[in-house]
């Protein structure tokens, strides 16, 4: 009797994730074996893609956004021909391998992004779609659609009770995002137990609500059904969709299936032998059957086929549209920000002013060059100063629109932001107050871990908000984002730093960074300027022979140290003032470096931040003190707060001469 291939290939995901699962002695098999058949019938009948080059420009992309189920991911790349062998699945969970616990981008070919934080993928998935909308109104034409591809996301029931879901799909209801389709495995189960106990809401209704095209899909190993959801999803080009599939978790494991402790834990032995006996699963484990090499070869094929002829297309394209050619490697090269960080105008800035509005000038300067920047802010932008004045807003009438409205979305924001980095072609940005990081942490953890060069652009930095009072003002903020790995923290102290710290973020291949600008006006300092990206540098020498102490600051406050140099100048001593925009960028120059701006035989030294002073030890030592906030701030005018809670020139100048004496 002729096997069922389908099948075959489905029971195949099935086992091997099973498989890998219960090797590891870890892991979540409930997934992966409940929604292997939707699946299945996504990556061989419908979705477009290259297992011989998973980075081509023109794939449809692939989030697993339940990234608890990544052998269900994993299992899909081996099984369609990608780079990721069986002694990798066989290494699921182990060190050093190629199959970690959950989706890992740059770490593992074919996955596009990190998930595992529920929801996260759905809002990249958005900034995805958002990206190849915007990339397609720029580049295609008739009979040439050189942009032309999905974003498919698989969440879970948990990554629908997440707030990020909510954000991120409202906003692409608004914005009728018709190539981002939603695969819903709708099993009903959690980690605790049937969702009944806390999630009993209409997720359907719910996604009509936002504007989404809703399919259902009653059996979820229907894969005729399932491809029959798809095509119909991918036929509103208005509108996202939203395809929920009923399906029971762990289903093809008689003890296991539709229960909680398939969701998280191994099969056990005997309940792996059961579900081979159920499946009539008659291979060797971690063994395909023969017959999945025709599901490799085809995939392999139709994916060849596929580029080849979006090459001659492209070509095609280039011949008869040469201005494009210029273009669409100004775009996907990012030589506009090769243009911009040479151009020396745009890095000049000459007046005092509010670090957001020195930020604000340098990003319509930076749009005048760099076609391909695209950004926006939680509702805020008056107040961040990140509107682009000569662009126009992105919007469903108006795909060439480079101005994004997030609405009060801050951590939907932050995740789409990721995305649209992650697509590629776009040099994305996302602002809002400084305070809202708290919002964001998840997205921009995520940043950090995928090495994305995202621009935070983060605003009304300090107690300096004023009069919105103590749930404005950041003051645990800078550290919080200090403490992160890969992320560069960036707190100018004048205009021409903000321009530094414009060009760190542009020229940043692998690290976010985040740009910490205040709301109050500031003083422009004789020699700020290049000095600033090495993190921390001399701004103001001791006038004569060694210094005798080391005042520190960042941001606002360095307003305050050379305020307090000048007075202990005149008492007759020889202070150095140095300006540290960044610790990071500090920890990484040589320490030759570090020991001439900070020489470790001067132990009598200041720092100041309108923050928490934890961490502020590294750099002043035992001996120094700290002049910091490690309580929250309160309602008044900015300038009365700042004398208030003792950030001043005269308890920065008192507190310096209680270390000289």
């Amino acid at each position: 009797m002729e096997k069922n291939m389908d099948q075959l290939a489905v029971n195949s995901i099935r086992m091997l994730s099973a498989e890998a699962v219960e090797k590891a002695k870890s892991g979540h098999p409930g997934l992966p074996m409940g929604a292997a058949p939707m699946a299945y019938t996504l990556w061989s009948r419908v979705m477009k893609h290259n297992p011989k080059n998973p980075v081509w420009k023109n794939r449809d992309r692939f989030i697993l956004s339940a990234g608890h189920g990544s052998m269900l991911l994993y299992s899909l790349l081996h099984l369609f021909g990608y780079s990721l062998n069986i002694e990798e699945i066989k290494q699921f969970r182990q060190w050093d391998s190629q199959t970690p616990g959950h989706p890992e981008y740059g770490h593992t070919t074919g996955v596009e992004t990190t998930t595992g934080p529920l929801g996260q993928g759905i809002a990249n998935g958005v900034g995805m779609a958002i990206a190849e909308s915007r990339l397609a109104e720029q580049f295609n034409k008739e009979n040439y659609p050189v942009v032309d591809h999905y974003t498919y996301v698989l969440a879970g029931d948990g990554c629908m009770m997440e707030g990020i879901s909510a954000e991120a799909s409202s906003l692409a209801g608004t914005l009728g995002l018709g190539k981002l389709i939603v695969l819903y495995d709708s099993n009903e189960i959690s980690i605790e137990g049937n969702t009944s106990l806390a999630f009993r809401e209409d997720v359907k209704k719910r996604y009509e609500a936002y504007g989404w095209q809703v399919i259902q899909v009653k059996d979820g190993n229907d894969i005729g059904a399932v491809q029959e959801a798809l095509e119909t999803a991918k036929d509103d080009q208005n509108r996202p969709s939203l395809i929920e599939v009923v399906t029971e978790i762990g289903y093809g494991s008689p003890a296991k299936q539709g229960t909680a402790s398939a969701h998280g834990e191994p099969l056990g032995a005997e309940n792996l032998a059961e579900a081979k006996q159920f499946l009539n699963w008659q291979e060797e484990p971690f063994v395909l059957p023969p017959e999945m090499e025709q599901i490799r070869e085809a995939a392999e094929t139709k994916g060849l086929r596929s580029e080849a002829a979006w090459e001659i297309m492209l070509e095609e394209y280039f011949s008869k549209y040469p201005d494009k050619e210029k273009e669409w490697d100004q775009w996907f090269g990012n030589t506009g920000v090769a243009e911009a960080l040479e151009d020396d105008s745009i890095w000049t800035f000459d007046k005092p002013d509010a670090t957001r509005s020195a930020s604000g000038e340098i990003i319509n300067r930076l749009a005048a060059v760099i076609p391909n920047l695209m950004g926006g802010s939680a509702d805020l932008a008056p107040s961040n100063k990140t509107l682009m004045k000569e662009r126009k807003d992105y919007q469903p009438e108006n795909r060439q629109g480079s101005n994004l409205r997030f609405g009060v979305r801050e951590h939907a924001m932050a995740a789409i932001g990721n995305g649209m980095a992650l697509h590629g072609g776009l040099v994305p940005y996302v602002a809002t107050f400084f305070v809202f990081t708290d919002y964001m942490k998840a997205a921009m953890r995520l940043s950090s871990l995928m090495r994305v060069p995202l621009t935070y652009v983060l605003t009304h930095d300090s107690i300096g908000v004023g009069e919105d009072g103590p749930t404005h003002q950041p003051i645990e903020h800078l550290m919080a984002l200090r403490s992160v790995p890969n992320m560069i923290v960036f707190r100018p102290a004048d205009g021409k730093e903000t321009a530094m710290g414009w060009k760190l973020a542009l020229s940043s291949q692998e690290t976010p960074v985040s740009l910490v600008l205040t709301r109050q006006k500031l003083p422009l300092f004789e020699n700020t300027g290049e000095e600033a990206l090495k993190g921390a540098y001399i701004l103001e020498e001791a006038e004569s022979g060694t210094p005798d102490i080391l005042l520190m600051a960042t941001g606002s406050e360095v307003e305050l140290i050379v305020g307090a140099a000048e007075e202990l100048r005149n008492k007759g001593y020889n202070p150095r003032v140095i300006s540290m925009p960044s610790w990071e960028l500090f920890e990484k120059q040589p320490q030759e470096y570090k020991e001439k701006i900070m020489p470790p035989e001067l132990r009598k030294r200041v720092a100041v931040e309108a923050g928490a002073t934890l961490g502020w030890y590294k750099y002043t030592g035992l001996d120094g003190k700290i002049i910091g906030l490690d309580h929250f701030g309160a309602s008044a005018p900015g300038n009365v707060l700042f004398e208030k809670f003792g950030l001043t020139v005269d308890k920065v100048t008192q507190t310096a001469l209680e270390l000289l004496k």
